[in-house]
């Protein structure tokens, strides 16, 4: 045990997670790759999470950082604050919404949170519809809608939840149908709930599920979804903490995907925005963000050097066409994948949009879940110079591969070498 772990372990609550039996300090990084503090350098395809997105120590971030650091770090949001306006106005002209308002957090759970605030309000219900297998944060409400039990340590919570079914395509008792049979069965469930229940007060659905492993349903389910809801005068909020910002590829937010029936009514975001600097946010329309009838601010959300940090982040993203980039080293990543995958037993599934990647593992010869597969391939890969996630619904056995989106054609093949390398080792 290094002498920073056994620190670590002394003072730090034993829920909070490390990876690999000897764990890593990172202590610094560049462009897609970090060092370790004995000086190993890393292909990172995990990006703390997903939200490094666009690059380690990128200059434009860093250099807006630097500057305004320099003239004023933080204020509150009971002053004006003028690089909150100019990304609030940036990010309410590209989420789609209507009308929309924009609310700055320090992070997704406390995005998710105020958004379940707001459409709770909003609606005069605590009821709330969730997916089964998601995850929407550590707050006491975001854990009492997540669907998922490794991540929800307790059934208490000051909202009623109901989990519908359709966030994963491969498993659960309509995997057997195709896509159109698949969005059909999950909308007759849907009203089949709504049946018996009063209306609730909004639906929350990950476009695609991050912590469940990547896991999404046919585009579409959504907005059929939609239909039903606003039947109901139930609301969507889109969770689109880890597939906004263009990660996708093919989108620029998840629920795009989902976009037939009109743009979600409430969007959460963080991770990536920030390039590692705590932001999150609600977007929404403004009559359901002026529902709030007490004073409410934030005293770090939109923080001047946070927004510095975002303005940067996004004006590059754009400026860099980093979705297209997604979309085509991304396809080219996920195919290699496969290929590559395409004879090992212990591979169930590699799925997956743009740069955000799951590689779902079981034990051969079974649909079984193998978390201690994952976890090998996680040490194996960490050996050969590659740090990737892992997730999954009922048990952690998919591999999360999600690079920062200036990955290169080259650094996506090395790192597809090494996985394949770390995959085959495990028997």
């Amino acid at each position: 045990m290094s002498e920073l772990y056994a620190r670590h372990r002394a003072v730090l609550p034993d829920w909070l997670a490390l990876y690999y039996k000897d764990p890593l300090e990172i202590t610094h990084g560049e462009g897609r790759h970090v060092w370790d503090a004995d000086g190993r350098k890393y292909l990172d395809f995990f990006g703390g999470i997903l939200t490094t997105m666009t690059a380690h120590a990128l200059p434009e971030v860093t250099k807006a950082v630097s500057e305004q650091a320099g003239r004023i770090i933080h204020s509150s949001t009971l002053y004006l604050n003028r690089p909150m306006v100019e990304l609030a106005e940036r990010i309410a002209q590209l989420s789609g919404i209507p009308d929309a308002r924009v609310f700055f957090t320090t992070s997704g759970t406390e995005a998710n949170d105020t958004a379940l605030l707001l459409a709770t309000t909003y609606r005069g219900s605590n009821q709330v519809l969730a997916m089964r297998n998601s995850y929407h944060g550590r707050s006491f409400s975001s854990v009492g809608i997540t669907g998922n039990r490794g991540w929800s340590p307790t059934s208490l919570s000051p909202l009623g939840t109901l989990y519908v079914h359709g966030g994963v395509r491969t498993r659960g008792p309509f995997a057997h149908l195709g896509d159109a049979d698949f969005i059909a069965a999950c909308v007759e469930d849907l009203k089949d709930l709504l049946g018996h229940i009063r209306p609730p007060a909004a639906l929350i659905a990950e476009p695609i599920q991050g912590v469940g492993g990547f896991t999404s349903p046919p585009d579409g389910l959504y907005a059929a979804f939609r239909e039903v809801l606003e039947e109901h005068g139930t609301l969507w909020i889109a969770d689109e903490v880890q597939t906004g910002w263009g990660r996708t590829g093919d989108h620029f937010w998840g629920w795009q995907a989902h976009g037939q029936s009109g743009p979600p009514d409430l969007l959460t975001f963080a991770k990536g925005i920030g390039n590692g600097m705590s932001i999150g946010g609600v977007v929404a329309r403004a009559d359901i963000m002026n529902c709030l009838d007490a004073n409410s601010i934030s005293t770090f959300g939109g923080t001047q050097i946070t927004m510095a940090a975002g303005l940067a982040n996004l004006t590059y993203l754009l400026e860099h066409d980093l979705q297209g980039n997604a979309r085509r080293v991304g396809g080219r990543l996920l195919e290699r994948l496969r290929a590559a995958t395409a004879q090992l037993p212990v591979v169930r599934e590699v799925r997956g949009r743009g740069l955000m990647i799951g590689v779902e593992l079981v034990r051969p010869g079974t649909d079984e879940a193998d978390p201690e597969a994952a976890a090998a391939v996680l040490e194996a890969a960490r050996e050969g110079g590659l740090l990737i996630g892992k997730g999954g619904g009922h048990n952690t056995s998919v591999l999360r591969i999600a690079p920062p989106l200036t990955l290169t054609v080259p650094e996506a093949e090395e790192g597809a070498a090494i996985l394949e390398h770390a995959l085959g080792s495990v028997r």
